[in-house]
C-alpha cells in the first residue's frame, strides 16, 4: 500500500472535519444531559411500585436496549417526518434519537445508583416528615449521582463514539467530515485511518479522566 498523509494538514482538518467533531461534541452534550434527565425520570418510575409507572417504565426501557441504535435512528429519521408531515432534518433527528435512545440506558445506571443508597437514609427522610419527591431530591439522588458518576461518564463516552453512526442518514460528524475530505483528495484509506486515531485518542482520554475520578471519589468514601 501506497499511504501519503501529506495532504492533511490544518486547512484540510479546519475545513472539512472541525466542523462534524463540533456536532458530535454538541450531539454528545444534549443527549447526555437529555438522556440522563429522562432517564432519572424512568428509573424513578420503575422504583415507584405502582404498576401503572413501572410497566411503560420497564417497556420503553427493554424495549430501545434491545434493538440496535442504527435502525432507531432510521425509524426516527423516516417515519417521524411522516407523522409530523414535514421533514426534520438529519442534525434534529439524530439529536432527538440519541436523546431517546441513550435515556433508556442511564435510567438502568440511575436505578442502580438510586438502589446503592442505603434504605436507612430514605427512612430517615421519611421519619422527619419529608415526602417521597424531597427524599428524592434532597438525599438520594445527589449520593446516586456520586455513586454512578465514573459509570454515567462511560457511558457519555459510548455514545461519543455512536454518533459515527448518523452517517446512516447523512448527517455531518466527525466521521462523515474525515470522508469528506478522503473523496476530495481521492485518498479515503488515509483518512479513515486517520478517523480512528482520533477517536481513539479523544476516547482513551476521557477513559484516563474517568479513571482518575473514579479513583478520587473511592478515596472520598
Amino acid at each position: 500500500m501506497n499511504l501519503d498523509f501529506a495532504f492533511l494538514n490544518w486547512q484540510v482538518l479546519s475545513g472539512f472535519v472541525s466542523k462534524g467533531l463540533i456536532f458530535s461534541i454538541q450531539l454528545t452534550l444534549i443527549a447526555m444531559i437529555g438522556g440522563i434527565a429522562l432517564g432519572t425520570v424512568l428509573a424513578l418510575m420503575r422504583l415507584s411500585g405502582k404498576p401503572w409507572l413501572v410497566m411503560p417504565a420497564a417497556a420503553y426501557v427493554n424495549t430501545l436496549r434491545s434493538i440496535p441504535l442504527v435502525m432507531v435512528i432510521l425509524w426516527f429519521f423516516l417515519l417521524i417526518p411522516m407523522i409530523i408531515g414535514r421533514p426534520m432534518g438529519a442534525e434534529l433527528s439524530a439529536i432527538i434519537t440519541f436523546t431517546v435512545f441513550e435515556a433508556a440506558y442511564y435510567s438502568e445506571i440511575m436505578r442502580a445508583g438510586i438502589q446503592s443508597v442505603p434504605k436507612g437514609q430514605v427512612h430517615a427522610g421519611y421519619a422527619v416528615g419529608m415526602t417521597y419527591g424531597q427524599t428524592m431530591q434532597l438525599i438520594v439522588l445527589p449520593q446516586a449521582f456520586r455513586n454512578m458518576l465514573p459509570v454515567l461518564l462511560t457511558q457519555t463516552i459510548i455514545l461519543f463514539q455512536d454518533t459515527s453512526l448518523v452517517y446512516a442518514i447523512g448527517a455531518y460528524d466527525l466521521l462523515k467530515g474525515f470522508e469528506v475530505a478522503g473523496k476530495n483528495f481521492n485518498r479515503p484509506v488515509e483518512t479513515y485511518l486517520v478517523a480512528a486515531v482520533v477517536y481513539f485518542v479523544i476516547c482513551f482520554s476521557l477513559s484516563m479522566l474517568v479513571r482518575r475520578l473514579q479513583q478520587k471519589i473511592q478515596i472520598i468514601r
